[in-house]
């Protein structure tokens, strides 16, 4: 982290206030000037170079009954996705403990449910449980959730729930229509509520408006304390989904959503997410530059290609940037070593990766 003055700290503080209209001056500033303002609020809060790595586990794919018009795991469209059963926890435990040999510091874990069923849940917590205990930070989306069934999930040592927004307020409603908006902040309050970290952000690229956008991060600006993880996800258009021919988001726009999602949640990890295998490595190395300190990586995010394990070293390696640390006790250099043996060794079964964009 940077060595800022007490006083330059002042000068960012984190803020749950925002305007519609001073979020859309921030999008609306010079590209230079915003990206700019960005790095000084990073700096501020985080070591600059330094990026978190998640792998992420689909524990259960396909059939979702709800009907988001990205996701390729809705039950409504075909996509010719193949359907698969809660995996084994035995099978989960395995693939955590590779991720943790391969120097991630979070594990996730996602299921295409709008809920979670008693007897699943209780598989579920099993889960987290012996996830937690090879020492990594764990991570689940499950969908919608009560209060009592994120209070198990918080006894059962979760540390991270992940549950996407999406899209502004105004817009939702012509993304998905069998959850409101209202349900997904209630569920949102049941996390935070049972002492968890929230884990949500939203997609970019779905034909929505400038003004979606920023509604979108004054959404999640509002709530207090900010996610602890902001995911910024550019839209994956899946063949058989409503939304597969839709216009290209121009990639400036996305970095200048990354810069602004920085600026507003200043002490959030900001997760460049789904949609990095679209990206050239100039538009990745300036959303790092916006303030992204997240990534996901692996040969696929389930449905979707994700950035190959020796691209993403390249890329470090040509940025200089390094894995945030696991644990205090493990310097930068070995951190770096064991990531980079680990993106050249690393090769898993692509079915059990899932596309974040698909995360509800």
């Amino acid at each position: 982290m940077s060595q800022a003055s007490p006083s330059f700290h002042a000068a960012f503080p984190p803020r749950h206030d925002w305007a519609l209209e001073e979020i859309e001056a921030l999008f609306d500033l010079p590209f230079n000037d915003l990206l700019f303002r960005a790095q000084q609020v990073h700096r501020t809060h985080f070591d600059a170079n330094a990026v978190q790595v998640s792998t992420l586990l689909s524990i259960k794919t396909g059939a979702c009954p709800e009907d988001c018009k990205y996701c390729p795991q809705s039950g409504h469209y075909n996509t010719g996705l193949d359907k698969e059963k809660l995996l084994e926890i035995d099978k989960v435990v395995e693939q955590a403990r590779a991720a943790k040999q391969a120097g991630a510091s979070r594990f996730c874990m996602g299921a295409a449910w709008r809920s979670p069923r008693e007897r699943d849940l209780t598989v579920v917590l099993e889960m987290v449980r012996r996830v937690k205990a090879l020492g990594l930070e764990t991570c689940m989306t499950l969908g919608m959730l009560d209060n009592a069934q994120a209070e198990r999930l918080a006894e059962a040592g979760l540390d991270y729930y992940n549950h996407n927004l999406d899209t502004s307020p105004e817009y939702y409603g012509d993304i998905i229509t069998t959850r409101t908006y209202a349900d997904r902040l209630e569920t949102l309050g049941h996390v935070r509520h049972a002492g968890m970290k929230i884990c949500s952000g939203g997609i970019l690229g779905m034909g929505e408006t400038p003004r979606d956008r920023a509604g979108l991060l004054q959404q999640l600006a509002r709530l207090d304390p900010h996610p602890e993880s902001v995911p910024i996800n550019m839209l994956v258009k899946v063949p058989g989904t409503p939304l597969e021919n839709v216009a290209d988001l121009d990639p400036l726009d996305f970095v200048r959503a990354i810069a602004v999602a920085r600026i507003l949640m200043p002490t959030s990890h900001v997760r460049l997410s789904a949609g990095r295998e679209m990206m050239d490595d100039a538009t990745q190395a300036l959303a790092f530059l916006a303030g992204a300190n997240s990534i996901f990586y692996g040969d696929k995010l389930l449905t979707t290609e994700n950035p190959q394990v020796e691209r993403d070293r390249d890329l470090f390696g040509r940025l200089g940037l390094h894995p945030e640390r696991i644990d205090t006790c493990r310097d930068d250099a070995a951190q770096q070593a064991l990531l980079d043996d680990a993106m050249i060794r690393r090769r898993t079964d692509d079915a059990l990766f899932y596309d974040a964009a698909g995360v509800h």
